[in-house]
């Protein structure tokens, strides 16, 4: 969750799913996920109201749409040519400008 929000997958406002509903579809405890949801209001990705539920901060911020475009296009390129995540890390950085 925590990278779909740093991303901007997932916009400011977005309600996120349950506890409960969010543990039944991953398949862990319902603990776990509370614990989670903590960890990500806690660092403030995200907030949580009782009756409303939680929701993703409305001032995270997050990258253009055109560069989150880019990286799509990066990471499918990427997976349809068996390069792992590391690789396309460092490919991303060997071709980033120079100051």
């Amino acid at each position: 969750m925590r990278s779909r929000i740093l991303a901007g997958t997932l916009a400011g406002g977005e309600r996120l799913p349950s506890v409960r509903q969010l543990a039944r579809d991953l398949g862990v405890a319902s603990g776990t996920v509370a614990k989670a949801y903590k960890f990500l209001e806690e660092d403030g990705l995200v907030v949580s109201r009782a009756g409303a539920g939680t929701r993703v901060s409305g001032s995270v911020a997050t990258p253009p749409a055109s560069v989150m475009k880019a990286a799509r296009e990066l990471a499918r390129a990427a997976v349809a040519n068996g390069v792992q995540l590391d690789e396309a890390i460092l490919t991303l950085r060997a071709t980033w400008p120079q100051d």
